[in-house]
């Protein structure tokens, strides 16, 4: 097993080696690298040794402690790990839920489906575009980790909030409504395989879906507002033609 180590305390060639040396004569290590810029290292070893036993065998000029390593998403999901996926995911589905209220409202009084699916979408829309707007620049980093498109062609993810804006307004005004459904279905058709993909590679990534203003992980509840989405879109394509 191989494991690395913080060295502080070497200054010159002298000192990597006499740390080399030191760590080499414990039993069950095998071999030591140190790194004297980074002030690290590996060590390779037949069975786990405690970091008080590294220490001990090192002259008391340094100081050795185990690497922490870094999590690539720690900075982009600072999640507590006791949060359950409902905690975590309270957000986005009070978000969905105060859409959903909101567009029901609007024609309570003369009630159609069609009307309260365009609504839906388009309040959908324009509310997650606002939350990606709040960071343009760290969005289409967190778009691209998972959306296929978005990895292959970057200028997608920067433009992808305004589409979404433009999807809304187009609901909402009822303008080109088919031309706005049938983007639908391709743009979020798209993001479906990359989240689809995401899940069944268990991949820990947060979700793009409301930018980086909220920290949301990726899970099955993504899928499941994507589907939804992509359903209404081909229910209403299928009333219309």
């Amino acid at each position: 097993m191989k494991h690395t180590y913080k060295i502080t305390g070497m200054t010159c060639g002298s000192c990597k080696a006499s740390v080399e040396k030191s760590l080499e004569n414990i039993e069950d290590v095998t071999n030591v690298e140190v790194n004297l810029e980074k002030g690290e290292a590996e060590v390779n070893m037949n069975k786990h040794i405690s970091t008080d036993i590294l220490q001990k065998a090192l002259p008391e000029k340094y100081t050795l402690s185990e690497k922490q390593e870094k999590n690539v998403f720690a900075s982009t999901m600072p999640m507590e790990e006791e949060k359950s996926k409902l905690q975590q995911l309270k957000p986005l589905l009070l978000i969905i839920f105060y859409i959903a209220t909101a567009s029901v409202l609007l024609h309570y009084k003369d009630w159609t489906w069609s009307a309260f699916m365009l609504d839906f979408m388009g309040l959908f829309y324009i509310v997650f575009s606002f939350f990606k707007m709040l960071d343009l620049k760290g969005f289409p980093e967190s778009f691209k980790m998972y959306d296929p498109l978005a990895k292959r062609v970057p200028a997608y993810g920067w433009i992808y909030p305004f589409i979404e804006t433009a999807l809304g307004l187009m609901f909402l005004m009822r303008l080109k409504v088919e031309i706005a459904l049938i983007i639908t279905l391709v743009v979020l058709g798209i993001t479906t395989i990359g989240v689809t993909k995401t899940l069944l590679d268990k991949k820990s990534i947060r979700c793009a879906c409301l930018g980086t203003a909220l920290k949301l992980p990726m899970t099955e509840a993504t899928f499941i507002e994507n589907a939804i989405m992509i359903v209404m879109a081909i229910l209403m394509l299928l009333n219309i033609f």
